[in-house]
């Protein structure tokens, strides 16, 4: 598909007005954190979600459903105040490779970080603001989430950009959090982290039509890959590059490329 910049930033940009509205959410894993109001509740079940979101879609969205049920239905209240004994309750949990001790790793690294680092929101912002960019950001905050005794297999769940992972579980994640609009997708509650640091959740389908609209030439869907195409969607809009996220995932999903 030839384009010149102007045209394909047209392009885009009414892709991204077609896709970003609140028809998305109940089709779309975001959905769980968006049965909730209270800040900490929607940070907490959103990270747990988007840790998960890998594979079929019904089938993250039923496994969510049973973490949250496993919480109470209170995310926040649960991480907060869970005794060691109330993890038996995530026996027999498992979504794909993330099983019941994983589970329970991650509950006890969330409450760490919320009795210590003053919880998720600090935790990715002080790894941030330490780094020379976000992607270095979540691989300091990876190190900061493992810092309590855990298995070594569940470290696997939590990517890291410095080993050229393209992290899109975590992208998407904070595109959630940090990106602010008036369409009502993405929460926009984090303050800490502007959305100009955010970079696109990249996968198959994202990266398969970036190279396509001729955005994306590295052929590996990783690290390296999410930095080119963080170079040229900053072209279009410096201030929210990953807005392009709704136009790319939107063509890839209802095959339009």
């Amino acid at each position: 598909m030839k384009m010149n910049r102007k045209e394909l930033k047209e392009f885009l940009e009414a892709k991204v007005i077609q896709y970003n509205t609140s028809d998305f959410i109940p089709h779309d894993p975001i959905q769980i954190p968006h049965r909730f109001d209270d800040k900490e509740d929607i940070e907490i079940s959103g990270f747990l979600v988007a840790t998960i979101a890998w594979g079929n879609r019904k089938s993250i969205i039923n496994n969510a459903n049973r973490l949250m049920e496993l919480m109470d239905h209170a995310p926040s209240d649960f991480i907060k105040n869970f005794e060691e004994k109330d993890l038996a309750r995530f026996e027999g949990f498992v979504h794909r490779t993330f099983n019941s001790q994983d589970a329970q790793s991650f509950m006890r690294s969330l409450q760490h970080i919320y009795a210590h680092h003053d919880g998720l929101e600090s935790a990715f912002a002080k790894a941030y603001h330490t780094e020379a960019n976000l992607q270095e950001g979540i691989s300091a905050f990876k190190k900061v989430f493992f810092e309590i005794k855990h298995p070594a297999r569940t470290e696997k769940h939590v990517s890291d950009p410095v080993k050229n992972s393209s992290a899109k579980r975590i992208n998407m994640y904070l595109r959630w959090m940090v990106r602010k609009d008036q369409a009502g997708v993405d929460f926009g509650i984090w303050d800490k982290i502007p959305s100009s640091s955010l970079s696109l959740p990249l996968d198959v389908h994202t990266g398969n039509i970036a190279r396509k609209l001729g955005l994306l030439k590295r052929k590996q869907n990783d690290a390296k890959a999410v930095g080119e195409l963080d170079l040229q969607l900053r072209k279009f809009d410096p201030d929210d590059p990953v807005k392009y996220d709704y136009a790319l995932f939107g063509l890839g999903a209802f095959k339009e490329l």
